[in-house]
Formats: C-alpha cells, sequence, structure tokens
C-alpha cells in the first residue's frame, strides 16, 4: 500500500487576459472544465487551488 504525501501548495505567478474560478465536472471517466465560446481556440493555463478528493477506485475504472 503507497502512503499519501502531503500536498503542499506553490505559489505561482501567471500573466494574462482573463480568469475564471470553476469546478472540474466528471464526465466519463475524467474531468471537464466548461469555459466560454469565446475562448475557442486560445491557450489556456489550469492550475489547482484545492487539495485533490479521494477517489474511490470503482470511480477510477
Amino acid at each position: 500500500m503507497v502512503e499519501p504525501v502531503e500536498e503542499l501548495p506553490s505559489e505561482l505567478k501567471v500573466t494574462g487576459f482573463e480568469m475564471i474560478e470553476r469546478e472540474v465536472k466528471r464526465t466519463g471517466n475524467t474531468g471537464r472544465v466548461y469555459l466560454p465560446k469565446i475562448w475557442i481556440g486560445t491557450t489556456v493555463k489550469i492550475i489547482r487551488i484545492s487539495k485533490r478528493k479521494e477517489v474511490s477506485q470503482e470511480a477510477e475504472e
């Protein structure tokens, strides 16, 4: 059994034009974040700002 490692936050500096805070939604066996249609074709960076939640093995399959 693998022991969990404590997550420590990192301070990151990002330069950009807009910021939106959203919750990642479950879609099949992956996560999805919906963004405005006007952002299609642009480059974005996703930064997780909360600790990971425990995911059951059933949910991972």
